[in-house]
């Protein structure tokens, strides 16, 4: 755990909660799609032609983690969902999903998105099915949840208080757990597989329950909630993937003998990391401790964020006002020392 900070002012707010969408791409295009899917694609017009901006082709593979995927994903979940009023399901077959799954990422090049976001996000038409959760029709769904606390507990979310409090998230999960216990009897499995399997099928069970919620909801304002849901999640782990840091412990080890060499190493090995992707100030936190701890597994006891004038800026491609990311990087290696 980090040491709690007292903040001289007011905090600043975490970055990006909701990220601004990049230029909008010019293009006039009519997408050719199957006719085989049955989504309501008009419905959901204004968020789709928002997902095109923010998985714009040039960027699409850096903004993945933090704008492209988490905008996917909520695009798919209101298309489902406005579109369970007319069919009353809120999973789609898996002939189906692979037709629609088409026809998403169709219309969206059209529009100047990235022809490879289903491998960018890894979306795979199983996503836009019920997966192993035993419901998916609209009046059982309504029948088995309580819905209006459902409604009350998600219809408005604060997106730090949200990540906090986990109001709407702990109502998505008990609404899960609840669907997930209409499957078929688990007696005659082994208790591993018992709890990998229940485990799967409530994870399965959010996703319809987040269909519902995208059914009751206008598109503009379900694209706000999804996104706050998934902001509190995305800020939870580190996304970066580290390479082996022998030669940073080579360089950095035996007490810092040479901070030139160190720095040099510290400074390429950072900018792999930012090649990665772009990534939030609470992630970029999480990376730096992680970073620290490996650090300090590997004996290397100065503090090489502070002596190489690393900050958390550094971690991702972002920039803007990063007055306090000096700090974090000093907190963040120190309190691996006591991991």
């Amino acid at each position: 755990m980090l040491p709690e900070l007292s903040p001289s002012g007011a905090p600043e707010p975490f970055l990006p909660l909701l990220a601004p969408s990049p230029l909008s791409p010019f293009t006039n295009n009519t997408a050719q799609i199957s006719g085989l899917c049955v989504l309501n694609f008009t419905a959901a017009q204004s968020v789709i032609s928002m997902t095109s901006i923010d998985c714009w082709s040039p960027f699409a593979s850096v903004l993945a983690n933090v704008i492209c995927c988490p905008q996917l994903e909520a695009t798919i979940a209101i298309l489902i969902g406005q579109s369970s009023k007319e069919t009353n399901v809120l999973g789609l077959n898996a002939t189906t999903a692979k037709h629609c799954l088409l026809d998403i990422q169709q219309t969206l090049v059209e529009q100047g998105a990235n022809n490879s976001l289903n491998q960018i996000c890894s979306i795979r038409p199983s996503n836009l099915t019920e997966g192993s959760c035993p419901v998916k029709d609209v009046d059982q769904f309504e029948s088995i949840v309580a819905t209006s606390e459902l409604l009350t507990a998600c219809d408005k979310i604060d997106p730090v208080k949200e990540c906090c409090e986990q109001t709407c998230q702990s109502a998505i999960s008990e609404a899960a757990k609840k669907l997930a216990q209409r499957a078929y009897d688990l007696s005659m499995l082994d208790d591993s597989h018992v709890k990998s399997v229940r485990s799967n099928r409530v994870e399965d069970c959010k996703n319809i329950v987040l269909h519902w919620l995208a059914s009751k909801l206008e598109p503009k304002h379900a694209k706000e909630v999804l996104r706050g849901l998934t902001n509190c999640k995305l800020n939870q782990v580190c996304p970066l993937v580290f390479p082996d840091i022998r030669h940073v412990v080579k360089s950095c080890g035996n007490g810092m003998s040479n901070l030139t060499t160190c720095c040099g190493a510290m400074d390429s090995y950072v900018s792999h990391l930012q090649k990665q992707s772009l990534i939030t100030n609470l992630q970029a936190l999480d990376c730096a401790t992680s970073l620290g701890m490996k650090f300090q597994r590997a004996n290397i006891t100065q503090n090489v964020f502070d002596s190489c004038h690393l900050s958390l800026k550094d971690f991702s491609l972002q920039v803007g006002n990063q007055g306090n990311y000096s700090i974090l990087t000093h907190v963040a290696f120190l309190s691996s020392s006591y991991v």
